[in-house]
């Protein structure tokens, strides 16, 4: 029986673990983010930065490197 479904949940059914899962590490994350303003106010400058930059991906997208060619001919551009 290659390929077949024989057990488990059907298809659409959500995941009840993963569900009660995501919900408690929310509630973790959201009671951590509400005392971090204090927790950064305690750290040694040095510290603080580091934890910034780790922190910085999380909240600002990262800038990818362009590159193309410019040997258009642009003269062209302003005529109609």
């Amino acid at each position: 029986m290659v390929g077949q479904k024989t057990g488990g949940r059907t298809a659409g059914t959500p995941n009840k673990v993963s569900g009660e899962l995501r919900k408690t590490l929310k509630g973790i994350v959201a009671a951590e983010l509400d005392g971090l303003p204090q927790t950064l106010a305690e750290l040694p400058a040095r510290e603080r930065l580091e934890l910034l930059i780790k922190l910085l991906p999380f909240c600002l997208p990262k800038v990818n490197h362009i590159s193309g060619s410019y040997d258009n001919d642009w003269s062209s551009l302003g005529e109609n």
